[in-house]
């Protein structure tokens, strides 16, 4: 199975897309990049997904968003805060350190780095919930959970824990906490070890371990 028969953007999910043309053509500026909205689809093969790490929406500061959840551009000096974070809670349980926010190598790995609203207005966090991404999103996952085995759902934060209900959890591992933003941190984030958790599981079943590096 492949992802090309999903409701991609142009292709099959016209109203979407229809809406965010009306959008650019009157000015507004959305994140990421057009040729970088399904960046996180092109990156992983639908066979090769080990790990979904499930994020909410883009960045919607300039120069962020690159596509993948969490990531952003290479050449960024200055980490987003939620980034930070995570990169802490790494450093603290495997002992990698991280300076590039750039998670592209994650990806070529196996790593699904989802958001679950795949396009953001500058400035307006959240700006386009209910613009039609999440049945893309939700058919994604669902298509994950019920045609593969083994896979390791990281759901941080409600909204991606939300998504919990689409997940065959016989099959596959899901690992919960609070999202790694600096208001919910604190809360269960830090110290969750979901990244040792994550190879330790796929260790046991036999598949190649994520480097984080």
């Amino acid at each position: 199975m492949e992802w090309n028969d999903l409701q991609f953007f142009g292709v099959g999910d016209k109203i979407v897309g229809l809406k965010l043309a009306q959008m650019i053509n009157e000015g507004t500026r959305i994140y990421p990049e057009v040729h970088q909205i399904l960046r996180a689809f092109d990156m992983t093969k639908f066979e090769d997904v080990k790990v979904v790490i499930l994020g909410q929406d883009p960045y919607p500061t300039a120069g962020h968003a690159n596509g993948l959840a969490f990531s952003v551009s290479p050449t960024l000096d200055k980490l987003p805060k939620s980034l930070q974070n995570i990169y802490k809670e790494l450093e603290d349980d495997v002992g990698v350190k991280r300076t590039t926010g750039d998670l592209t190598a994650w990806a070529s790995q196996g790593v699904l780095l989802l958001n679950t609203v795949f396009t953001v207005e500058e400035g307006k966090p959240k700006s386009h919930e209910g613009l039609g991404w999440e049945a893309l999103s939700d058919e994604a996952i669902h298509r994950l959970s019920m045609n593969r085995e083994n896979i390791v759902f990281v759901l941080w934060g409600k909204k991606a824990q939300e998504k919990e209900h689409i997940i065959d959890t016989s099959k596959h591992l899901v690992l919960k906490c609070p999202h790694p933003s600096p208001l919910s941190a604190r809360r269960g984030f830090f110290g969750c070890k979901h990244f040792s958790k994550i190879n330790e599981y796929l260790k046991a079943r036999g598949k190649q371990e994520i480097d984080w590096r």
